[in-house]
């Protein structure tokens, strides 16, 4: 129990270090966003002093408070789940422009990361039992995949798949002639339109997995135990999945909660390639129009994300490999 104890307060320690960052960095940064928010006003002629004052208050870019009696009233809000308002989605509140967004990133990017685990794990498995086949040139070939620029990759498939052969629509996350909803029209056009952003992702991840699994099964079939299963006489599927893969999964588990982690964060130039509606896009629009109250929810988010996904895959790591737990207790 100590052990466990010590993790979660660990993580709670770093959540509140990255809040107080959040709080802080955006306060340096240059840039002022009620002079962008009323710039348009300020060509017209001006802007009266009373109602930028106004803003200001509103926007709680300068509130006249001291910078701790901000920083309370911050974790304040924070903790009733109000980020303040969004200027580059003015008069929209930050939650409402995150809740809005989130799901795209979570369903795209999360489902496309899941599926580039499963696939180069499992194919990295089975290159590494059969190392040294025809099988091992997948590695050089994924290899060469994953270190193609994202955005390259991105624009290659769109000048393929949507422009030349016209298989895929071009931009967008669905059809703007539907009405979003639970309806399986709308739900088609999501995944439809989805397709190319997700193999971007697949494809430019898939390797990475491939080749650490497959080097880690390289090095498992190596132990004892493993050579043992084989002196017994046991079925080469069995000793492939349950003694080699099984035990050499375990790092993959750490990196794939990282991964799982910055789901949230999503892929920004994936979706600025394909003007796809997730959080990666509206990040982007917020540092473009320092749009403070935004970033900080949306790195908010990411933190929790993050640190959640981790806290619970490094429960269950220690769960799955107990010697993890032991060393942490002596």
């Amino acid at each position: 129990m100590p052990y466990y104890l010590r993790k979660i307060a660990f993580y709670l320690v770093a959540l509140w270090t990255a809040v107080t960052l959040n709080f802080l960095i955006p306060r340096m940064m240059p840039g002022d966003p009620v002079t962008i928010l009323l710039a348009k006003a300020q060509q017209r002629g001006g802007v009266d002093p009373a109602a930028r004052r106004a803003y200001e208050l509103m926007l709680g870019t300068d509130t006249g408070e001291p910078l701790f009696t901000q920083y309370l009233l911050y974790l304040g809000n924070m903790a009733r789940g109000d980020f303040g308002i969004s200027v580059s989605s003015f008069p929209a509140p930050v939650s409402e422009v995150i809740a809005a967004s989130l799901p795209w990133t979570v369903v795209l990017v999360g489902l496309a990361t899941v599926l580039s685990v499963l696939t180069g794990t499992t194919l990295g498995a089975l290159v590494g039992w059969r190392r040294g086949t025809w099988l091992d040139s997948l590695v050089p070939a994924t290899t060469v995949l994953s270190a193609v620029p994202y955005f390259w990759l991105a624009l290659v498939l769109v000048a393929v798949f949507s422009s030349a052969l016209g298989w895929f629509p071009l931009l967008g996350g669905y059809d703007v002639n539907l009405t979003p909803g639970w309806s399986g029209e709308f739900l088609a056009s999501a995944v439809y339109y989805g397709i190319l952003p997700a193999a971007t992702i697949v494809i430019s991840s898939i390797g990475g997995w491939l080749l650490g699994m497959r080097n880690m099964m390289v090095s498992t079939m190596a132990e004892d135990y493993v050579r043992t299963a084989v002196a017994k006489g046991l079925r080469n599927r069995r000793i492939m999945v349950w003694y080699a893969a099984r035990n050499a999964a375990l790092p993959s588990i750490a990196g794939f909660a990282i991964s799982l982690g910055f789901v949230v964060a999503g892929s920004v130039v994936t979706e600025q390639v394909f003007s796809y509606p997730g959080i990666g896009s509206k990040l982007l629009q917020a540092v473009e129009n320092n749009d403070y109250a935004l970033m900080q929810g949306i790195f908010l988010v990411i933190t929790v994300a993050v640190l959640g996904a981790n806290l619970v895959v490094d429960l269950l790591y220690s769960i799955v490999d107990p010697r993890t737990r032991a060393g942490a207790a002596t």
